[in-house]
């Protein structure tokens, strides 16, 4: 394998964005042991509310994904003024859409909440936690556009710093409103939407000393929300995925949608674990092609997915040996940790696979192909995952159905991605693509 980046510049790049995308899971793990300590009932309902809540981030990831791309490629042709502009956009556009999703989110967090889970006491719960942790949806969106520009512009330092200011601060409150307060799972959200505030606050400070014009440019957001189109789709495809598999796992029973939170947010750890050498490819692959520098680009892609594979096959070994460990750290309900394993050996052997599709994705992403990641991606889910996870329901496969759904979903975008980079057909050099 050549080396194009040493490995201390990609880990340089990676450990801090690392940081900052382990922070929110982290937290989500602190206070899934939190609440798990309350019972099943309240546990799931967190499941449900969790899935519902990701769709803030994972709906727009053009706001941190999209954002990097375009900034890392005028990072590359020198132009940080234009490249910092991008986030400026990118916040102007979070603050109106996450101002929207908080009326919706007052609107519809009862009847999404009993969709996905069915008439009773899950769904009363979640939908009490869900309208107090969607205020927070607009900090959630600044956050995310904070993100984006500087990772564009290499400097992953910062945000990790902010991040972990905010979710710090809450991961100790959650406890204290939790159970010192006795506000229960209400108290849950409150620490989730206080971690939100300080994050956001910091972002848009980084923001205002950069000198740079900060009023709304409606040009430059009709080019973000043309990539964000494509990204948009491409996380429909996976939420429609992940909620499928959520309200899959609570029609089972409440032990089984608890137990299956547990795994997700596991694997949403590793994942992201994994997505920090992606942020390091789209910021070095994106810098590469905005300096029209073809080669060297599809050099990085190379090295980047080898990284991805080792990484995932080290965290397989890991968390196998942690089968019988780590669970009840989470719940001590027997009839909970009954049902782990049903998902647990899945989310080990899907590991390596994950390294590096999300290796490849992180660099199709910093080439600004999201209209390829977007087709493969709805692709792996319509042939793939939910016809599987459907069939689950109805044959009575349980988290083990819905876990080789997951299985399937991965190994076709595997398939995809590595096809993709093979071709070279993403590596389009220009400050703008």
């Amino acid at each position: 394998m050549k080396v194009v980046e040493s490995p201390r510049r990609v880990l340089g790049l990676a450990l801090p964005a690392l940081g900052v995308l382990a922070a929110e899971p982290l937290y989500l793990l602190v206070d899934t042991a939190v609440v798990g300590h309350l019972g099943a009932v309240p546990l799931a309902a967190l499941a449900i509310g969790g899935i519902v809540l990701a769709q803030v981030s994972t709906q727009l990831t053009f706001l941190s994904y999209g954002t990097t791309a375009r900034t890392a490629r005028l990072h590359g042709a020198g132009r940080r003024a234009d490249a910092v502009a991008e986030g400026v956009q990118a916040t102007w556009l979070a603050v109106v859409v996450g101002l929207v999703l908080v009326l919706a989110g007052q609107l519809l967090a009862g009847p999404i909440a009993h969709a996905l889970a069915g008439p009773g006491a899950v769904a009363d719960a979640a939908v009490g936690w869900l309208r107090i942790a969607l205020l927070g949806a607009p900090l959630v969106l600044i956050t995310m556009a904070g993100n984006g520009w500087m990772r564009g512009v290499q400097d992953t330092a910062r945000p990790l710093r902010y991040v972990l200011a905010g979710n710090g601060i809450s991961a100790v409150l959650c406890p204290v409103l939790v159970y010192w307060a006795d506000w229960g799972l209400a108290g849950s959200a409150v620490a989730n939407v206080v971690a939100q505030v300080i994050s956001a606050a910091l972002f848009v400070r980084a923001l205002v000393v950069q000198r740079v014009p900060l009023r709304p440019i409606p040009r430059l957001m009709r080019a973000q929300l043309g990539l964000g189109r494509d990204l948009i789709l491409r996380s429909l495809a996976f939420q429609a995925c992940f909620v499928s598999a959520a309200a899959v796992a609570a029609r089972t029973s409440a032990e089984a949608a608890a137990a299956h939170q547990v795994v997700l947010q596991l694997w949403t750890f590793l994942s992201l674990v994994l997505d920090s050498l992606a942020i390091a490819a789209q910021s070095l692959v994106g810098a590469a092609l905005g300096s029209s520098d073809s080669p060297r680009a599809k050099a990085l892609a190379r090295q980047i997915t080898i990284y991805g594979l080792w990484f995932g096959v080290a965290l397989g070994v890991v968390f196998a040996a942690l089968a019988t460990v780590l669970p009840p750290v989470f719940s001590p309900d027997p009839a909970v940790l009954a049902q782990i394993p049903h998902a647990w050996w899945f989310f080990v052997a899907l590991q390596p696979i994950a390294g590096v599709v999300f290796a490849l994705d992180g660099v199709l992403l910093g080439a600004g192909d999201a209209a390829y990641l977007r087709t493969a991606t709805i692709t792996s889910a319509v042939l793939g995952f939910l016809p599987l996870v459907w069939l689950s329901l109805a044959t009575g496969w349980g988290l083990a159905g819905v876990w080789t759904a997951l299985s399937a979903f991965m190994l076709i975008r595997l398939a995809a991605v590595l096809l993709r980079a093979r071709s070279g057909e993403w590596a389009v050099p220009g400050a703008v693509r």
